[in-house]
């Protein structure tokens, strides 16, 4: 039975003469966290940008649930179930924490485009927001202007501002880049609790060994532009190509006490 969210099958990008992402084959199974890691260069990034439709392929095609959605326009993809997130944060700076989430839920609905009305007319969408909020831990900072928060916090409303457009597949592009060392096992605990909250789908990049192997059901290895290998977090670690590709000789990886 094949129960793959997304898929790839020979999905290839060309940028001039330079192949990206070359002939790659992803399956990422519903209800599961699937990393993405790989050296400098190697093509994650390119080959995130063609599954949530910012770039298109040179040839090859991605599934959503069976539905070939390789060349449907970037604006339709929210709509479709995929949200996405990026390596610098994208929050509106002078709106408050709840703002930034009740728009990103009123925009799939029926009234995104009534934006000047006042907020009390899209109450279902501030619940929405609330709900978000709890889900990540920031419903203490609701009525907080996004400006002033610390960088882990926007990172939490950057997720939050996703789970509000309910979407089946997060995508996040290094969630814990630029974040203090203590701020990334909270990060970890949020990612965990949206999983076990929700049951949705993450397919994540992310350069943080510790929380790739912490959080991730699956991972895919990429080098130079095509798939290397992909397994478990231990089948990874034990994989002589990975090490010697990416993750040297001396890595050492510990099994989390919990997942």
């Amino acid at each position: 039975m094949n129960n793959a969210i997304i898929e790839t099958r020979k999905l290839s990008r060309d940028f001039g003469g330079l192949r990206a992402v070359d002939q790659v084959d992803l399956r990422v199974q519903d209800d599961t966290l699937h990393a993405i890691i790989g050296p400098n260069g190697a093509g994650k990034t390119t080959l995130f940008n063609l599954i949530s439709g910012y770039i298109k392929a040179t040839d090859g095609h991605v599934y959503l649930r069976g539905r070939d959605i390789t060349r449907v326009p970037l604006h339709r993809m929210a709509h479709l179930g995929i949200g996405r997130s990026f390596q610098i944060t994208n929050v509106f700076p002078n709106l408050s924490v709840l703002e930034n989430v009740r728009l990103s839920a009123q925009a799939l609905g029926h009234d995104n485009l009534k934006f000047w009305q006042t907020a009390k007319r899209f109450h279902h969408y501030e619940e929405l927001a609330h709900k978000a909020l709890q889900q990540v831990g920031l419903a203490d900072r609701a009525d907080t202007v996004a400006a002033v928060l610390p960088h882990g916090d926007k990172r939490k409303l950057e997720l939050a501002i996703l789970l509000a457009a309910d979407p089946q597949v997060l995508l996040l592009d290094e969630p814990t880049a630029g974040m203090a060392t203590e701020q990334v096992p909270v990060l970890l605990e949020t990612l965990r609790a949206i999983r076990k909250d929700t049951g949705k789908t993450i397919l994540l990049v992310e350069h943080n060994m510790s929380v790739v192997m912490n959080v991730s059901d699956r991972i895919t290895v990429m080098h130079q532009g095509g798939v290397l290998a992909e397994g478990t977090p231990t089948e990874i670690t034990a994989n002589t190509a990975v090490q010697q590709a990416y993750l040297g000789e001396s890595y050492h990886y510990d099994q989390p006490a919990h997942h």
